[in-house]
């Protein structure tokens, strides 16, 4: 366990070398608050460090450099979290106070703001699909052989999609599939849409299996797809890190690989926020990065998962502070709509 003297050391140590991108000496910072003591006491303290491995030094300057193990410990016992400005915040509200037609929306306002702020990438996905009730389904006809289907589920998650059929449809044939399919699945996990369905539905309403299969499918298609949201990619290639040529390489691959992006956010739903800096990365693809995992729920409602992808020398502080203030003003914002939702509901019992 580190001593005060230590932990200051370091923490002083990883927020310079955040701020300069520059490996750091005793005298860089001697003179910072709260560190009243001389640079070679500093500098004992910087080869004790060392020796533990919460630093190293790097084959350029006599400075150090924190090391994955001094960002683990920066994280979990020095990181302030009010790192966050009175003009972030007024912009963070006016961003968010945006009206949405669907709370999925929410979440890429929010990975867009954070983005601008910090710097960072942002990548974000909807809620977690199987966790989901069906509230609604809507067919509505374009064409003869085109119909949109329209999704609707408890937490407002929307999905929709356009089906193609080989054959003539007529309005009577959708006002019964928005009868049926409504009865059959309203109030079911979002998961129930699947191939078992097809049989029970054909053979309740006699239609051919040319009407119903591409329903089903292209529902089911919709329902499983992960759609990946990304914001700021470029403003990583700014970064001295990306002087690199094999780590900007990786990072447009990592950009490349959407079905990559939902893994990683998809791990870690045992804290809110999660941070995974280099080596504790499960995708060896991003082991040359920190990547912090931001979920938002409202009791059991998920809207979605944001993560940003930057370097190890990651503004955490920053991030974090940015992070739980969204956070703190989408959960008002999502019981604001509850409570909208609840009273159109109300009016609408009365009027029946």
């Amino acid at each position: 366990m580190l001593d005060e003297r230590k932990k200051r050391v370091l923490q002083a140590i990883v927020e310079e070398y955040i701020k300069t991108a520059e490996p750091v000496s005793s005298n860089a910072i001697m003179n910072l608050e709260g560190l009243e003591c001389s640079s070679a006491t500093i500098r004992n303290e910087m080869a004790e460090l060392e020796k533990l491995g919460y630093i190293e030094k790097t084959h350029i300057s006599s400075g150090r450099v924190p090391s994955e193990k001094g960002y683990r410990f920066y994280v979990d016992e020095l990181l302030e979290d009010d790192k966050i400005t009175v003009d972030e915040i007024e912009y963070i509200s006016d961003k968010l106070e945006t009206k949405v037609n669907e709370l999925e929306d929410l979440t890429q306002i929010a990975s867009s703001t954070i983005s601008e702020i910090t710097h960072y990438t942002t990548v974000s996905i909807g809620p977690n699909t199987d966790v989901q009730l069906i509230e609604n389904i809507k067919f509505v006809l374009l064409s003869p052989r085109m119909m949109m289907a329209v999704i609707l589920t408890d937490n407002g998650l929307v999905k929709e999609t356009i089906i193609k059929f080989d054959e003539d449809i007529t309005e009577n044939q959708v006002n019964t599939l928005n009868y049926m399919f409504n009865n059959k699945l309203k109030g079911e996990p979002i998961t129930k849409i699947d191939k078992p369905l097809e049989k029970y539905l054909v053979d309740e309403m006699k239609y051919s299996v040319n009407l119903i299969k591409p329903i089903i499918v292209q529902m089911k298609k919709v329902v499983e797809e992960e759609k990946v949201h990304l914001e700021g990619a470029k403003q990583l290639f700014e970064l001295p890190e990306f002087n690199s040529l094999e780590v900007a390489k990786n990072f447009v691959n990592i950009l490349d690989e959407k079905e990559l992006m939902a893994d990683m956010l998809n791990n870690g739903y045992a804290k809110d926020i999660n941070i995974y800096i280099g080596e504790e990365n499960e995708k060896e693809e991003l082991k040359d990065f920190s990547v912090v995992t931001f979920k938002h729920r409202i009791g059991n409602k998920d809207l979605g998962t944001i993560g940003i992808i930057g370097p190890k020398r990651m503004d955490y502080s920053k991030v974090i502070s940015v992070m739980k203030y969204i956070s703190k003003k989408l959960s008002g914002y999502s019981e604001e709509n509850n409570e909208e939702k609840e009273g159109r509901e109300n009016g609408r019992r009365k009027k029946e």
